[in-house]
């Protein structure tokens, strides 16, 4: 699976995306009242040692370029793990990542006030279809802290997105990465240090567990985009929400109701038709283009 044709994209992230979940599922178990912070410091400590191997594709020259930008990415996937973590532990599996696909929904509405884009009438439809999905799922009724967690996250997952732009271009994925959770571990380890709890050696395997199969998603990710348009196989991500589906059914019991599957097709199916459109504007521009003889 190398990713350079589109069947092999697709399935790679396919796998990431169960992947990403195997990760959600790591969290799920934490034992109820586990400290917060100081699993999300050991799941950082951990995501950067399994980095450090690949510590050749960092620019030395220039190791702490866009350090500002950089540090406010950390931060906010910091207060994201955190909302992730408190979501998880709250609401159904499936239910916590149905709200989590309002992220890409939030990209769309932030790259019009940052970036100045325009949407298209098919976007501006996914934009309102996922916030009423959104409140579909979760309806007021069941509106509580754990809800407003999932959106949080989602709004971190989607500032982070964004601010992708604004890195610099020369850095490779590795370096970012690599940026990231070290400047993360120091409001990490305050935190963990603040929240006085006594030491959790159980922490260590779900920190471990969630770190090494959320750093395996990320790697199908850089595979499958690396070669091949993202808009021929985005459309595949979802198919993190039927893992979802699957897994929360299976090992937690957690069967989805009429309201749950009403509210995530009207996430999923408009974002589905925003990708199809462009891969199909994609094949035309291709099409129209003079071929070299």
């Amino acid at each position: 699976m190398s990713g350079k044709t589109v069947n092999s994209a697709i399935l790679l992230l396919v796998i990431g995306n169960a992947m990403a979940l195997i990760s959600d599922v790591f969290i799920k178990l934490l034992e109820p009242g586990a400290p917060v912070f100081q699993f999300a410091f050991l799941r950082c400590v951990l995501t950067l040692a399994f980095l450090l191997p690949l510590a050749g594709k960092l620019d030395r020259n220039n190791l702490f370029g866009g350090l500002k930008i950089h540090a406010i990415r950390a931060h906010i996937h910091l207060a994201g793990i955190l909302c992730m973590v408190v979501a998880l532990g709250n609401l159904p599996l499936a239910t916590a990542n149905a709200v989590f696909y309002a992220a890409p929904i939030l990209v769309m509405v932030l790259s019009v006030f940052i970036f100045r884009e325009q949407l298209t009438p098919l976007s501006v439809f996914a934009v309102f279809s996922g916030f009423a999905g959104i409140v579909v799922i979760l309806r007021p009724v069941e509106f509580n802290w754990a809800a407003i967690a999932a959106l949080a996250s989602a709004f971190a997952l989607a500032i982070n997105a964004v601010m992708v732009r604004q890195l610099p271009k020369q850095q490779s994925t590795v370096h970012k990465l690599f940026l990231n959770y070290l400047l993360i571990l120091p409001a990490a380890g305050a935190l963990a240090w603040w929240e006085g709890a006594g030491w959790h050696p159980e922490l260590l395997v779900s920190a471990l567990g969630s770190a090494l199969f959320i750093l395996g998603y990320n790697i199908t990710v850089l595979l499958a985009y690396r070669q091949v348009d993202a808009n021929q196989v985005t459309s595949a991500e979802y198919t993190g929400l039927i893992w979802a589906v699957l897994i929360g059914w299976i090992g937690f019991n957690e069967v989805p109701d009429l309201w749950f599957t009403v509210g995530s097709a009207m996430i999923v199916v408009p974002l589905i038709m925003v990708g199809l459109r462009s891969h199909h504007r994609s094949r035309r521009v291709l099409q129209s283009q003079p071929v070299n003889s």
